[in-house]
């Protein structure tokens, strides 16, 4: 499975609705897996100085990436493969 990064601008969002989103992110996925779909949610990016947040999904395809944020109501600007350099610890 591929990377995929979700990028949100979300201007005026507190730190409280942050983390809804992001649990909403998290339990999507879940039922998503639940259901046998091949997505997992990895991790997000918050840059609070740009409202600018960026999310990591490891799916099948960038088009179950869009409808489970679509599902979840989290507002994104575009779905873009990626990869993720994270060293292995």
């Amino acid at each position: 499975m591929a990377v995929y990064m979700v990028d949100r601008d979300l201007p005026g969002i507190s730190m409280e609705q942050l983390a809804d989103a992001q649990r909403r992110a998290i339990d999507w996925s879940q039922r998503y897996q639940r259901e046998g779909r091949d997505i997992r949610y990895i991790r997000s990016t918050f840059v609070p100085g740009e409202a600018h947040c960026m999310c990591l999904f490891e799916a099948s395809g960038p088009e179950v990436v869009s409808e489970l944020n679509d599902d979840a109501e989290i507002p994104y600007t575009r779905v873009t493969e990626a990869l993720d350099l994270t060293p292995a610890g």
